[in-house]
């Protein structure tokens, strides 16, 4: 058995083998998943705003400093469809949910296009720690309520023309007036609604319910942009919980505090991959008449 088989091996039987998953996706997962900022996929969907604006990915087009709020609200209609409303659920996410379905289960989830809810995963059961893609919110965050944009994010498409949408749907704060901006927690005005205070204390609970527990930490791509939500706490639950395992999918960070080295199993292969194959081991070790070889 090869390095990467045994790996496999040790992450499907921890997962077999316990009472709890707790799940943490970041931004790697969605890159995995097929949620590409760049390449073709941005060339694909954003060809126009390439040449007039220059900027070479997605990621670079949220931070670039439009003119005009006719052309930032054009900019965001369409990243917002092409990775919110276009996206249906993929693969690699629904293979995470076929893995831990019949397990107590929570997601705690640092993206943004509800990928894990698309996926299956019951909106009770996730917490979208920064915030959704669907949703609207006073830019100053005035108010604490969010406004579901799909339709309005639909027409602004539509009648995109040069890269600008009509000024009449620009969209404006309906209790001071002033600009709106997508909730998401890229500065200080961040809306956190009641919704997202109720997900919070669910993440909490389950946390406090599986608090020295036999739990199976899986880590999907988090970096260090924001490793105090995922990767920090994680490595400390682990390190608490004599019953916990932790298991990292990183490509560029796989490797953990070595105070955990020995009840951490880091996979910086493809996701999909070893999914996949964590998956077919299950699948094969449940197939009828394999009871008696697994007692």
């Amino acid at each position: 058995m090869d390095y990467l088989e045994k790996r496999i091996s040790q992450a499907q039987e921890a997962i077999e083998n316990s009472e709890y998953i707790l799940i943490g996706g970041g931004a790697g997962l969605s890159a995995a998943a097929g949620l590409t900022y760049s390449g073709k996929r941005f060339s694909d969907h954003f060809s126009d705003f390439m040449e007039k604006y220059g900027f070479t990915d997605m990621y670079a087009g949220t931070f670039y400093p439009f003119q005009t709020e006719e052309e930032l609200w054009a900019h965001w209609a369409r990243h917002i469809d092409v990775n919110r409303y276009l996206m249906p659920a993929t693969r690699l996410y629904l293979d995470i949910m076929e893995l831990v379905k019949n397990k107590k289960y929570f997601v705690i989830s640092t993206n943004v296009e509800s990928q894990f809810v698309k996926a299956g995963f019951p909106d009770d059961k996730v917490f979208e720690v920064q915030g959704d893609y669907s949703y609207l919110q006073c830019a100053k965050g005035c108010h604490d309520k969010l406004y579901y944009n799909e339709e309005l994010i639909k027409k602004m498409v539509f009648h995109t023309k040069e890269c600008r949408i009509p000024s009449e749907l620009v969209p404006r704060c309906p209790v001071c007036g002033n600009e709106m901006d997508v909730n998401l927690r890229h500065n200080a005005f961040f809306v956190q609604n009641e919704e997202w205070y109720k997900a919070d204390k669910r993440y909490s609970k389950f946390l406090d319910e599986s608090e020295g527990k036999n739990i199976v930490y899986m880590e999907f791509g988090v970096g260090f942009n924001t490793p105090g939500i995922i990767r920090y706490p994680f490595e400390q639950m682990t390190y608490k919980n004599p019953n916990a395992t932790l298991i990292r999918f990183n490509r560029d960070n796989p490797l953990g505090a070595p105070e955990i080295a020995k009840k951490t199993i880091s996979f910086d292969e493809d996701i999909m991959l070893v999914i996949q194959s964590i998956g077919k081991r299950q699948s094969e070790q449940n197939l009828p008449g394999n009871e008696m070889k697994n007692a």
